[in-house]
């Protein structure tokens, strides 16, 4: 009989995994100048290792949730840091880019399972009522990663080299496996062969089709300037040292806008949806405007608004898709949420690599201008899925009053 794992220590382990996880997804982004020189590559190429990540995140959350579906989910769960590990180290000891790209699609394979896996797994292990309670705990890991993984790799990647980085965060993935191993129970809820109809129940519905979209633009129209963030700051005038500061105090600024974003969107999130992404948006102009201007200050001020607004949409984009799920493919729920989570990463992809054609045609400069656009297009669908559901109402109540 295996002895009873208390739920927080099981939580802990998630949350252990999910900081690794969260470090490794955003981690290059502080070592784009580096890995530019190492293999001698444009700043654009460099972004595809933002971009490709963000397409294996794409790929694996839906693909990988289906094929294990029948897994043990303790065992699945150390088959999926096992392989964040081998990919991290891959990155690390990579003799060429290509092999570089390489470790990091397998590591945002890993990375895409995960998130849909860990969700399953923390609500399972505690009673009902604390179910959103303990995913907020779990996804505490990926917040925290944001304020401080990423800055301490990035930190470590200057003191001694980029592949060290990729070491540390293998490391944090070998303890996430280890606490997984003796905190994840054996004998979790199996969810089962996922119904391959579902993906037709999800794609012919047009609320939840509409909803990806809008994750897709929303999300992902930061990443057209957030990609090369490291350098836009020392265009401004920092130093290396300088940006590592910078991007901690920009993990904190992050923090606080998924918590206030969270807050917003627990009632209404379509309606906090369009003043989120008006800010976001706002801020990108605005950073664009700071760049052209050259004042250091506020270039910095900028940064900080783009951090406070950029992940501000994410816990409204998510509730929202789970509340069409449930209301139109309650079979689905956990599909429809890993699908979304698939747009969020291919918003990432749309956005990084709008930003590469940028950087590559126009300069760096004009990136946060292209971001803007994108976030404008997510805002025309939040107008559109409004105007249509306004409508829908008015003809519910049209029919009760025959």
């Amino acid at each position: 009989m295996e002895k009873k794992i208390s739920p927080n220590l099981t939580l802990l382990a998630l949350a252990i995994n999910a900081f690794a996880i969260g470090s490794t997804e955003f981690i290059s982004v502080g070592l784009l100048p580096m890995i530019v020189k190492s293999f001698n590559v444009t700043l654009a190429q460099a972004g595809l290792t933002v971009s490709l990540y963000a397409l294996g995140v794409t790929i694996g959350a839906p693909l990988l949730t289906v094929l294990t579906g029948k897994w043990n989910r303790r065992n699945l769960m150390l088959g999926i840091m096992a392989l964040f590990i081998g990919g991290n180290l891959l990155a690390a000891f990579a003799p060429t880019f290509m092999i570089l790209l390489l470790g990091r699609i397998l590591a945002a394979l890993a990375h895409g399972i995960f998130m849909s896996v860990s969700t399953v797994i923390a609500a399972d292990v505690v009673e009902p009522s604390r179910r959103a309670s303990a995913i907020a705990i779990m996804f505490t890991g990926l917040t925290v990663a944001t304020v401080t993984g990423v800055p301490l790799g990035t930190f470590i990647g200057q003191q001694t080299s980029w592949n060290m980085s990729f070491i540390f965060i293998a490391v944090v993935g070998l303890l996430g496996l280890i606490a997984s191993s003796f905190l994840v129970p054996r004998h979790l809820p199996i969810p089962g062969k996922v119904d391959l109809k579902g993906f037709a129940r999800i794609f012919t519905n047009k609320p939840l089709v509409m909803s990806f979209l809008i994750t897709a633009f929303g999300y992902g129209g930061t990443f057209a300037a957030y990609t090369y963030l490291s350098p836009i700051l020392e265009g401004f005038g920092f130093s290396a040292s300088a940006v590592v500061i910078i991007l901690i105090v920009y993990g904190v600024m992050v923090a606080i806008g998924n918590t206030v974003g969270g807050h917003f969107a627990n009632e209404k999130p379509l309606a906090s949806l369009i003043k989120m992404f008006g800010l976001l948006m706002a801020a990108l102009v605005f950073l664009f405007a700071t760049i052209l201007i050259g004042n250091t200050i506020l270039g910095l001020i900028a940064a900080m608004l783009l951090g406070l607004f950029a992940f501000m949409n994410v816990p409204g984009l998510q509730l929202y898709v789970v509340q069409l799920a449930e209301k139109y493919v309650p079979q689905d729920i956990t599909l429809a949420s890993a699908l979304n989570i698939a747009a969020f990463n291919i918003g990432i992809t749309l956005g990084s690599t709008v930003g590469a054609q940028v950087t590559g045609k126009m300069g760096i400069a004009y990136t946060p201008i292209f971001g803007a656009v994108i976030v404008l297009l997510a805002i025309v669908l939040v107008m559109q899925v409004k105007k249509s559901e306004a409508t829908i109402s008015l003809n519910d109540v049209a029919e009760c009053e025959k």
